[in-house]
């Protein structure tokens, strides 16, 4: 069977986070998913994948069902397909943060940058004064990334804060483009820079993942692979998973 893949966030105030977890857990284990699901107090991140209808049953719920009571009515969900499962097991974690900035003024729910339609993005980045920015580590950023961006050189998004301190500045750097995998880690970057006193930041909305969907190949600027946290590796343009065998011959 082919399956439906889901990655999927939204910063939204759930002070009742730890309480949601085993419900969530037992919800997604009824319909038979895997895949890794993150629950703090700022909102959910994760990617999971099952059957395409526990998918759907899956998406429904969070945004519309009883269990969170409609705060995840903006949920960023993104879709793709896998040709065999591509996680071993249902994990349904608690953190500090939906993804680790340790920044507290950075707080998406009060201020991010500007969204950027995928459609949109081409022109922006294309713009002699705009500094294109790939927030994602290192090692992703070597599989494939936008023609001209900048590589922060960061092992984890931790670090980014490091980098902004010492490499970007306000008075030079007056407008950013910056972008990831699905659109949260820029959620989290643009606020930090916005608290920093940046004045225009944008971000690629949905992500690389929404870009390589519906940006047609032969007008896109991205080049070579992106990486997800799967055993699907990374996806090319059509979010068509990577030639395995292909893969073991470079």
């Amino acid at each position: 069977m082919t399956y439906k893949v889901c990655a999927f966030y939204q910063f939204a105030a759930l002070p009742d986070y730890r309480e949601l977890r085993e419900p969530l857990r037992a919800f997604c284990a009824g319909l038979a998913l895997k895949g890794s699901v993150l629950l703090a107090g700022e909102g959910i991140n994760g990617t999971i994948a099952g059957a395409p209808e526990a998918i759907d049953a899956f998406a429904h719920e969070l945004a519309h069902g009883v269990l969170f009571g409609g705060r995840l009515n903006n949920l960023e969900l993104k879709f793709s397909t896998a040709a065999r499962m591509p996680f071993g097991r249902l994990k349904v974690r608690l953190k500090k943060e939906i993804v680790t900035l340790g920044d507290a003024a950075a707080d998406p729910t009060r201020r991010v940058g500007t969204y950027v339609d995928a459609h949109e993005w081409n022109a922006l980045i294309a713009a002699p004064e705009t500094l294109l920015l790939d927030t994602r580590n290192a090692f992703e950023v070597a599989m494939g990334t936008f023609e001209g961006a900048v590589d922060p050189d960061i092992k984890s998004f931790g670090q980014f804060k490091e980098f902004a301190t010492q490499k970007l500045d306000p008075a030079k750097h007056r407008r950013i483009a910056m972008f990831c995998t699905g659109g949260i880690r820029c959620e989290k970057a643009s606020a930090h820079l916005l608290a920093r006193g940046f004045a225009e930041v944008y971000h690629l909305k949905g992500g690389i993942l929404k870009y390589l969907e519906v940006v047609p190949e032969a007008q896109s600027r991205w080049r070579g692979e992106c990486f997800v946290f799967d055993e699907r590796v990374a996806l090319g343009h059509g979010l068509r998973e990577r030639d395995k065998d292909a893969a073991r011959d470079e």
